[in-house]
């Protein structure tokens, strides 16, 4: 019988993460702020947890999928405290120093800590096809490879703390950079009156192809639903996080502060809650045309 999994925060990212791992066969004790998606995971067959500290009293195994490092570091305090937990399983985006202060507070508790940021979006968490960074204590990641098994593709990057959300960064940089581009050159295209389906087939065909352009524009961009999965805000911050740790290590930025100007652009007329592909509205309006297609 699978051991039973503590997951803390259901939101786009960690509710499919804890369905998978429900129809895997894992029992999952599950905590949210958000009663109303609490008794959602309920009726999918979770166990519903009081309180953090509850499910840290619980549960050996504590997954946590958080929106800030803020959030992340309090979640990790009161992980600490649990009475049974022995390790700390970090699915979230919150950047080196977030993840190295976590892996102290833990470490002083005698609970490993496993930074474990994923890439994919929501679709790859439905799926179960994300791609895992992990850093930590290698036998650790041995130990729940089961577990990573249900989510995705999991990657061991070092036994460094914070690594893995180094990687992540980075991975995250040029998932923001590659997609304001393509938004950049497509509505360039549709301005000089191409069409937007072919530009994006020649693009796909040839050296410009991203994954924006294969996958985010046809899924989201083109049919005008924006709604691949991932929020402007959350972006932002990813890109924010890149920054400071760059900054930190006395990098330049040129290209990095660039793509964050226009991000920060997006999140202003666009809201925190928005779509990340809705990075192309404000592109668009300043030229004056709509980037549609996908009907073919």
């Amino acid at each position: 019988m699978n051991p039973e999994i503590g997951f803390i925060g259901l939101g786009n990212m960690g509710r499919p993460m804890m369905r998978r791992l429900l129809e895997a066969g894992f029992p999952v004790v599950v905590f949210d702020v958000r009663e109303d998606v609490l008794a959602e995971a309920v009726t999918l067959g979770a166990q519903p947890g009081t309180s953090v500290r509850d499910v840290a009293d619980r549960t050996e195994t504590v997954l946590a999928s958080l929106p800030t490092p803020q959030v992340s570091e309090a979640v990790a305090a009161d992980v600490a405290d649990g009475t049974r937990v022995q390790r700390f399983v970090d699915l979230s985006t919150v950047g080196g120093q977030a993840a190295q202060r976590n892996h102290a507070a833990l470490a002083a508790r005698g609970i490993a800590a496993l930074d474990s940021p994923v890439s994919g979006g929501v679709h790859g968490a439905e799926a179960g096809t994300l791609a895992v960074m992990v850093s930590g204590p290698h036998d650790q990641f041995e130990l729940l490879a089961p577990v990573f098994d249900v989510i995705g593709r999991a990657i061991f990057v070092s036994e460094t703390p914070g690594a893995a959300q180094t990687m992540k960064l980075i991975n995250n940089l040029m998932a923001a950079t590659t997609l304001a581009a393509t938004a950049e050159v497509m509505v360039m295209g549709v301005k000089a009156g191409l069409s937007a389906d072919v530009m994006i087939d020649v693009l796909n065909a040839g050296s410009g192809g991203t994954h924006a352009s294969r996958d985010k524009f046809p899924r989201a961009v083109l049919p005008r639903t924006f709604d691949y999965g991932f929020a402007t805000g959350l972006m932002a911050k990813d890109v924010r996080l890149y920054l400071k740790e760059a900054k930190a290590l006395g990098l330049p930025l040129e290209m990095a502060e660039t793509v964050q100007r226009i991000w920060e652009q997006t999140l202003e007329c666009e809201g925190a809650d928005s779509d990340f592909t809705s990075v192309i509205k404000p592109m668009e309006k300043s030229a004056g045309v709509i980037v549609e297609g996908g009907s073919r």
